[in-house]
C-alpha cells in the first residue's frame, strides 16, 4: 500500500470480462500527460484471462480479485477502500480517455474545495461526434427522480456541436468516468451495493449534495465509451434495474415532507409507462417496470430503513437541492410533448 498523501489520484476500474477493451483502456491511461496516479483493477471473478494479461503487460497495476461478481457498486467500493489518494477516479473498463483527461479533472477538483465530483464529456466510441448514452455531458434529474443528461434524454442522443462546452454544475456525474473527492465519498457513505448496477452514482451524487458538496462537468476532458457493452440498453434486466434503483433513490434521499407527495406521483407515471409499453407491444420495458411495482412494498421498506443514515449526514435541505433539479416531468416533456433535445426541455433554464 502506498502511504497516504504519496499520490494525488487513485484510478479504480471495476472489471468483469473483456480482455481487449481492458487493454485499450489501460493503454490510454498510461499515455496520460498527468502522472501522479495509481491504478487499482477490481476483478469481479473474471474467467477470460484478463487478469493474467494485466499482470504480464501492466505490472504497475494493483489488482484486487473478488471471489464473486459484486457488480459495479461492490467493485468500486472495494477499490475505494484500497485507494490511497486525495481523489478517486471511477472508470469503466470499456473506455478510452484522451491524454489530458486526468490533468483537467484533477485541476477542476483542485479549483474548488466544495466540489465532491466532476465528470468529463462522454462520447460514443464508434460515433465520436455523438454523445454517449451513459452520461453524455453531465447528469440531470427531474423532481420525480427520472434521470437524463446534457445531450441525452432517454434513448434520444444528440450530436456534440459544442453546445455544452462550458464548465457547469450538474446534478449527477456518470459512473463511466467520474472523479470524486475521496473524503467526500466516505462522508456520504460510498456506493449503495444493493443497487448492484445502474443509478448508484446518481444516489451517491444526491447524498454528496445532501452533505453540501457540488458536482460539475468538465467538457474539455473527453472520454470515449462503448455504451451498453456489458449490459445493452435494450435488455430487460437493465430496464428493471433502472426503474427499481430510481425509485430507491427517491425513497432514500427525499425528506419525508416531499416524499409523501412525490412518490405517489412517480408511481402514477410508472403505471403510465407500463400501460403504454404494453399497448405499443414493448414486452421488455413494460414487464420490467411492472416487476418493480409488484415488489414496491419490499423496496419501500428496505430503502426506508436506509433513510436514517441519510438523515444523519444531511447538511442541506431539499429546498436547496430541488433547485438543482428540473422542476417538471421529463417523461411528459419527452414522450408526450416530443421534446428530444436537452435545450427544448430546459427552455426555462440556463444551460
Amino acid at each position: 500500500m502506498i502511504p497516504s498523501g504519496a499520490i494525488k489520484l487513485s484510478i479504480v476500474i471495476p472489471h468483469l470480462k473483456g480482455l481487449e477493451i481492458l487493454r485499450d483502456c489501460l493503454n490510454s491511461i498510461f499515455k496520460s500527460t498527468y502522472r501522479d496516479f495509481e491504478v487499482i483493477l477490481v476483478d469481479n471473478a473474471s474467467s477470460d484471462g484478463s487478469c493474467q494479461m494485466v499482470s504480464e503487460e501492466f505490472p504497475q497495476v494493483k489488482q484486487i480479485n473478488l471471489e464473486e461478481n459484486k457488480g459495479y457498486a461492490g467493485g468500486c467500493n472495494a477499490g475505494i477502500h484500497a485507494s490511497s489518494a486525495e481523489y478517486v477516479l471511477l472508470l469503466n473498463d470499456d473506455t478510452v480517455i484522451e491524454e489530458n483527461v486526468l490533468e483537467l479533472l484533477v485541476a477542476a477538483m483542485d479549483s474548488d474545495q466544495q466540489l465532491g465530483g466532476a465528470q468529463p464529456k462522454l462520447l460514443n466510441i464508434k460515433e465520436r461526434e455523438q454523445f454517449d448514452y451513459s452520461g453524455a455531458c453531465g447528469g440531470l434529474i427531474d423532481i420525480f427522480g427520472y434521470p437524463f443528461a446534457f445531450g441525452r434524454t432517454f434513448m434520444a442522443l444528440e450530436k456534440d456541436e459544442g453546445q455544452f462546452d462550458s464548465i457547469s454544475q450538474i446534478f449527477w456525474a456518470c459512473g463511466t468516468c467520474v472523479i470524486f473527492r475521496r473524503q467526500a465519498v466516505l462522508e456520504a457513505g460510498l456506493l449503495d451495493e444493493d443497487f448492484f448496477a445502474h443509478m448508484e452514482e446518481i444516489d451517491l451524487a444526491w447524498r454528496l449534495q445532501i452533505t453540501d458538496y457540488k458536482l460539475v462537468r468538465v467538457p474539455q476532458a473527453v472520454v470515449y465509451h462503448y455504451s451498453g457493452l456489458t449490459l445493452p440498453n435494450t435488455e430487460r434486466r437493465k430496464m428493471y434495474l433502472n426503474h427499481r434503483n430510481s425509485i430507491i433513490c427517491l425513497i432514500k434521499n427525499y425528506s419525508l415532507l416531499h416524499l409523501v407527495w412525490i412518490l405517489p406521483l412517480r408511481i402514477v407515471l410508472e403505471w403510465g409507462t407500463i400501460i403504454l409499453s404494453f399497448l405499443r407491444g414493448d414486452f421488455r420495458r413494460g414487464p420490467a417496470a411492472l416487476q418493480v411495482q409488484l415488489i414496491l412494498p419490499f423496496l419501500f421498506y428496505k430503502a426506508f430503513l436506509k433513510r436514517r443514515n441519510v438523515t444523519r449526514i444531511r447538511r442541506v435541505s431539499d429546498r436547496v437541492i430541488m433547485k438543482r433539479m428540473y422542476w417538471g416531468s421529463v417523461v411528459i416533456q419527452h414522450f408526450l410533448l416530443r421534446r428530444r433535445k436537452t435545450a427544448q426541455i430546459l427552455h426555462r433554464y440556463e444551460l
